[in-house]
């Protein structure tokens, strides 16, 4: 049986594990266009008819009318965590299994948000720039001492645990706060309510999956908590920080500086991924494009194209974990794999 499948949101980094894997009984179309309904028009009937497999990322809006186009659609696999990007009530009504991939690149996005850390902390970015350009002074390059600082860790997952871990190897003091705290981190961190936290970390650091529930959870009031010299770091979701809090805060110096990996509406603010010509783009998208582009204008702001995952190690692991959960679901396996 061979397994018409349709792979959207296709990158470079991704050709490495296709070109490596038999993947004989897949018939595979790559796209790097986003799915979504305007790019469903787009597809020739015979594809709506018998696609059986498609897979997408989160820049993709899987809706509804998206999923009733397929007419014979059994698998749906999202290459995330996250599931916000697909109506699963649509999905379960058509009898479609959905796949994700939990717990990828821990590690990858640990080292990520270190890294980020220590180059806005440490100035690095502008400092280079001066290098580049000549221009400014080096006395605005002095940093801070890494191991003087306390790190405010916000969810204490796979990711967030390996950011603590990290930050205690470098004398960090840490303080966490989770709904849901990890015993094994006890002695490790600190677990403290959310606005002790806020109140007292030099860096805040975001490790959360996005639930709705937690839509800007870090606003205008939180910010607010926060010390004038304290920096925010996001690689987590880029609906979990208000971006519009983050640049009046920023405009106005009430907090040093941020370091963000995501934002909302990364389709429009990165150009990172394809989308159709004919989708419309939402007002909030663009105020928040907008505001992004300003913020990249200061040097105390390092924003970066939703990266923090992206080794190969990290990105083959989740084509693995994809296929593995695909077949399994082919083979008569449960639905709703790693939800």
């Amino acid at each position: 049986m061979t397994v018409k499948m349709l792979v959207f949101d296709y990158r470079e980094s991704e050709k490495n594990f296709f070109e490596t894997h038999n993947l004989e009984n897949f018939e595979i179309t790559f796209f790097e266009e986003s799915l979504n309904i305007d790019t469903v028009k787009n597809l020739p009937q015979e594809l709506l008819e018998n696609t059986f497999v498609i897979s997408v990322f989160v820049n993709s809006e899987v809706t509804k009318d998206v999923i009733y186009a397929f007419k014979n659609l059994r698998v749906l696999s999202t290459r995330s965590t996250g599931l916000d990007h697909i109506n699963r009530r649509a999905a379960a009504e058509k009898n479609i299994d959905v796949i994700n991939v939990g717990s990828y690149g821990a590690k990858s996005v640990a080292q990520y948000t270190i890294g980020l850390m220590i180059a806005l902390i440490r100035h690095i970015i502008p400092a280079s720039q001066y290098i580049q350009n000549q221009r400014g002074l080096c006395e605005n390059y002095v940093g801070r001492d890494i191991s003087k600082l306390t790190l405010g860790i916000v969810g204490t997952g796979s990711i967030g645990a390996s950011v603590c871990k990290v930050a205690k190897s470098m004398g960090m003091n840490v303080l966490a706060y989770d709904l849901m705290p990890k015993q094994e981190l006890f002695g490790e961190v600190e677990y403290v309510e959310l606005n002790n936290l806020l109140e007292n970390c030099d860096v805040l650091s975001l490790h959360l999956p996005f639930t709705g529930d937690n839509y800007r959870m870090i606003g205008e009031k939180e910010i607010r908590l926060m010390k004038p010299t304290s920096y925010i770091i996001n690689t987590s979701r880029g609906e979990i920080l208000d971006t519009f809090a983050l640049y009046d805060a920023i405009c106005q110096d009430r907090i040093a500086g941020a370091a963000i990996d995501v934002v909302t509406c990364e389709t429009l603010s990165f150009h990172c991924h394809k989308q159709s010509k004919k989708t419309n783009t939402t007002l909030f998208c663009m105020r928040e494009a907008e505001h992004i582009k300003r913020l990249t204008e200061f040097p105390n702001v390092i924003i970066t194209p939703h990266i923090a995952y992206e080794t190969q190690d990290a990105i083959d692991y989740i084509l693995e974990m994809t296929f593995k959960g695909i077949i399994d679901c082919i083979q008569g396996g449960s639905r709703f794999k790693n939800l």
